[in-house]
């Protein structure tokens, strides 16, 4: 058994997943279609709706991350919490 799922695939196109699994759908889609760094972005999912929230690198990543999560079939809507990680440099 395979310890790491592929980043996306189409056969993931089932509308009817657990919350866990559409959530897990998400991030990956997210990964893949708008090529943003998810290590620090968290995703919940409950009925359809998911929730984002953590941090990314710039402030277009927010709108390119909640706009691939919307178009996962299975998701009804997207309640963006992201924010651009703050640089600790200064």
């Amino acid at each position: 058994m395979p310890t790491e799922k592929p980043i996306y695939a189409h056969q993931d196109d089932d509308p009817h997943l657990t919350d866990d699994a559409l959530a897990d759908k998400v991030l990956r889609f997210i990964q893949y279609a708008a090529l943003v760094d998810t290590s620090e972005i968290s995703v919940m999912a409950i009925g359809g709706i998911v929730i984002l929230s953590g941090h990314v690198a710039q402030e277009a990543d927010i709108a390119c991350a909640g706009d691939a999560a919307a178009s996962v079939i299975g998701v009804t809507s997207v309640e963006n919490r992201l924010t651009v990680r703050a640089d600790e440099t200064g």
